[in-house]
């Protein structure tokens, strides 16, 4: 008898045959998330083995939770969910009392006043911020974390996320502006572009 060809298989079914111990199933679902999972991990911490170590626990994780996890909902946002929790974490454990000194009372909507330009490679851009604030801007405007949820996890209040958010734009639109000012004093500054850095990294 022919085997099944199970990349054929809709999610909610691997879902259900995993719960029943189908490994094959639970292969499936790796194989299909996997490498947006470790992509994320990579992206928040910088780090090949730990975002090899962040991936596996995740799946570790909806392996032992796996029958609490809904059929009709998508697997890949709550592994990433998880990737995120994780990575925060660790970077909580490693820059503790980092941003103690951080003003809170900067305007609420101080972020939407600053915009990086547009980029080739949204990593790369990115890694010109230091770990806490690429953290935090990947998370805001790609993954769409509101600042009620960053605040939450990193045990400070939405104004803080907002505050460090603005200063990661602002910094990032320095830095983009500087080379072309260099170049040509004369030259105009470029159009302000959406923040949303999910456009240049659609293809991650």
């Amino acid at each position: 008898m022919d085997q099944p060809v199970i990349h054929l298989v809709d999610e909610p079914e691997l879902l259900r045959k995993a719960r029943w111990g189908d490994r094959p199933a639970f292969a499936e679902l790796y194989a299909r998330h996997a490498g947006a999972v470790h992509a994320l991990a990579l992206r928040l911490t910088g780090d090949a083995h730990a975002a090899e170590d962040l991936t596996h626990d995740a799946f570790m994780k909806m392996l032992r939770f796996i029958g609490g996890l809904r059929s009709d909902r998508p697997v890949r946002p709550w592994l990433k969910k998880v990737v995120a929790n994780a990575a925060i974490d660790r970077l909580r454990k490693a820059h503790a009392g980092l941003y103690a000194d951080v003003d809170e009372s900067l305007c609420a909507d101080a972020a939407a006043t600053h915009a990086p330009e547009q980029y080739s490679d949204a990593g790369r851009l990115l890694q010109r911020l230091d770990p806490m604030a690429r953290t935090l801007v990947w998370l805001h405007e790609v993954e769409g974390w509101s600042h009620t949820e960053l605040a939450e996890r990193f045990g400070r209040s939405p104004s803080w996320s907002k505050s460090q958010i603005s200063r990661a734009l602002s910094k990032l639109r320095r830095d983009l502006d500087a080379p072309s000012q260099s170049a040509d004093s004369t030259a105009s500054p470029p159009e302000d572009v959406s923040p949303r850095l999910n456009a240049q990294a659609s293809r991650r």
